[in-house]
C-alpha cells in the first residue's frame, strides 16, 4: 500500500516509494529503496523535501513504528535492548592545508601505485586480485581525501608516461570518494565508489604498453582495441572474483555518455547509473589534465570549463558536485587577477569556492617575473580578486608545476 507521509515521519524500515518535489532537490540519486542507513535518514530530513511516498507492503508503517516502541522492553542489566536508530557516525576528521598534507600524500601515492601495479600484474598472471587489500588502498586514499583532496589530487597529477595506468587509477579513486562525499553518499556506498576508480581501467592491462604508451595518434585497428578496455576488464574482474556490482558497472561504463554515443552499450542518460555517470566525469578529468605521450596535459581550471561545454557528456547533476569537490579553481589552476598578476592556485578557502589561496608570480603589465607571495583572496583586507583562468603558455610560463608544489 502507498501512502504519503512528512518527511518529519520518515523512520528506518521504511520503504520509500518516491520523494516529493522537484528532481533536483532530490538528496538521493536511487528512485525507490528502503531506509537503512541513518545517514539516509538525516540527509533526508535535512533536505527541502518536505512528504515521500512510501510502499507499507516492503517496509515498516507509521503504525507499525509505533507498536514497536510502545512494546519495546524498558532495558536493565539483565535485558538490554538495542536502540532502534544506531549511533550517530564519528565527525568528519579535520581538514588541512595542502602543504601540510603534501608529505603525506606523496606516501599515500607511491604506496597506491606499487599496489595498482601488483594488481595490473596479477590480472595478466590470471591470478584473483585480494580485495582486502584493495580496499585498504581506498582507505588511504579516502583518508588523505578528508583531510585534504587538493594534495593528493594535485600531486598525483605529475606522472610520467610509464606509470600513467597505475597512477590514473590512484586520482580517479581519490576524485570519485570526493565526489561521492559531495553528492552525499553514505559510507558504503563512497567505499564501493573509491574501489570503483581504483579498478575501472583494469581492462587496460590486456593492451600492450606500446599501444597505450604511443606518442603519435593511434590507428584505426590500435583505436578499436583500445575501445574494448571496459568489456575487457570486467571480463577480467570476473575471473578475479571481484563481485561488488558497483566495480564491475564502472569498469563497463565509464566511457558511457548521457546523449548514448558512448560506449560499448550506446547507453543514455538514466539508463547509465549515479556510479558509472561519476566515473565518467572522474576518469576524463584526470586523463586530460594530466601530460600524456602525445598531448600535454590542460590547465585544471580551463579543463573543467572545456567540460562544461561538452554537451550531451556528462550528467548535469553529477558534474555540477564534481566542480564543487574540486573546486571552481582547483590547486595547478592558473588565474589572472584584477590587479593584472598571474597566480596559481595552491590551496581551497573553505570560505567560498571563489576565493582560494594563491601564489602570484608574474606580471602581465610588464611581462615578467615578480616576487612569489601567497595571497589567501578571503581575507577581508585583501582587495585583488581572480578575474578568469589563463593559459600559462600565452605568457611563455613552462614550470608552473615547480611554482605551486
Amino acid at each position: 500500500m502507498l501512502k504519503v507521509v512528512s518527511t518529519k515521519q520518515v523512520r528506518l524500515g521504511m520503504f520509500i516509494q518516491e520523494l516529493k518535489g522537484a528532481w533536483i532537490d532530490h538528496p538521493f540519486w536511487k528512485k525507490a529503496f528502503k531506509l537503512v542507513d541513518p545517514s539516509d535518514l538525516k540527509k533526508l530530513q535535512a533536505s527541502v523535501i518536505k512528504e515521500v511516498v512510501i510502499d507499507t507492503s516492503k517496509g515498516l508503517d507509521i503504525e507499525e513504528l509505533d507498536e514497536i516502541v510502545k512494546s519495546a522492553t524498558l532495558p536493565t542489566s539483565e535485558n538490554p535492548v538495542e536502540p532502534l536508530v544506531t549511533p550517530t557516525p564519528p565527525p568528519k576528521p579535520k581538514q588541512i592545508s595542502a602543504a601540510q598534507e603534501q608529505a603525506q600524500a606523496k606516501k599515500v601515492i607511491n604506496a597506491s601505485k606499487k599496489a595498482v601495479a601488483s594488481m595490473f600484474h596479477d590480472v595478466r598472471m590470471g591470478k584473483a586480485v585480494d580485495t582486502e587489500a584493495a580496499m585498504q588502498v581506498v582507505d588511504e586514499i579516502a583518508a588523505s581525501v578528508d583531510r585534504n583532496l587538493g594534495a593528493l589530487v594535485s600531486l598525483v597529477r605529475l606522472k610520467n608516461k610509464d606509470e600513467y595506468t597505475y597512477m590514473h587509477s590512484v586520482a580517479v579513486c581519490a576524485l570519485m570518494v570526493a565526489l561521492a562525499k559531495e553528492l552525499g553518499l553514505s559510507q558504503v556506498e563512497t567505499k564501493k565508489a573509491g574501489l570503483a576508480g581504483l579498478l575501472h581501467d583494469l581492462g587496460k592491462a590486456a593492451i600492450s604498453s606500446e599501444i597505450l604508451n604511443k606518442p603519435g595518434a593511434l590507428t584505426d585497428e590500435e583505436f578499436t582495441l583500445v575501445k574494448l578496455h571496459p568489456e575487457r576488464g570486467y571480463e577480467l574482474l570476473l575471473k578475479a572474483n571481484i563481485t561488488d556490482e558497483v566495480t564491475l558497472d564502472v569498469c563497463l561504463h565509464h566511457h558511457e555518455k548521457v546523449n548514448g554515443t558512448g560506449y560499448p552499450k550506446k547507453l543514455k542518460a538514466e539508463e547509465i547509473s549515479i556510479f558509472a555517470k561519476m566515473g565518467a566525469v572522474c576518469d576524463v578529468y584526470d586523463a586530460i589534465t594530466s601530460n600524456r605521450p602525445y598531448k600535454e596535459g590542460w590547465e585544471p581550471g580551463v579543463s573543467l570549463q572545456r567540460m562544461a561545454q561538452w554537451n550531451g557528456h556528462f550528467d548535469e547533476v553529477v558534474f555540477k558536485a564534481f566542480v564543487k569537490s574540486v573546486g571552481i579553481y582547483p590547486i595547478g589552476s592558473i588565474v589572472k587577477l584584477k590587479s593584472g598578476r598571474l597566480a596559481v592556485v595552491i590551496d581551497q578557502s573553505p570560505k567560498s569556492l571563489l576565493t582560494p589561496i594563491v601564489k602570484v608570480f608574474f606580471s602581465t603589465k610588464s611581462k615578467s617575473r615578480i616576487n612569489i607571495e601567497s595571497i589567501d583572496l578571503s581575507k577581508p583586507h585583501e582587495q585583488d580578486s581572480i578575474i578568469g583562468h589563463e593559459d600559462p603558455v600565452l605568457w611563455g610560463v613552462s614550470d608552473v608545476h615547480e611554482i605551486w608544489s
